[in-house]
């Protein structure tokens, strides 16, 4: 897999997603296997899963830091789920 194809869009409704539904632990937000923070100000958020790190900056530019393919592979399975359950809605 190449640079996964999600919108700005679709990171922030997941994001957001993931913030409102679900459980607190430890500063972090967890929901369906991602979890979601942001630095203090809230103009930088981040999704994780695993090794994996999302960076969301401020003006829509965004990056990832992961060790293992596999973890890519799997957050992105874990993001296309958690949209379609959102459309479900």
């Amino acid at each position: 897999m190449n640079q996964p194809q999600f919108t700005l869009k679709e990171y922030l409704t997941v994001f957001n997603l993931v913030i409102s539904r679900g459980k607190k632990l430890n500063g972090y937000y967890h929901f369906n296997g991602v979890k979601a923070w942001h630095d203090f100000d809230g103009y930088t958020c981040f999704l994780g899963y695993k090794d994996l790190t999302l960076t969301l900056l401020f003006h829509g530019r965004h990056s990832y830091d992961y060790e293992q393919k596999e973890s890519l592979n799997t957050f992105c399975k874990l993001l296309t789920d958690i949209l379609k359950d959102k459309m479900n809605d």
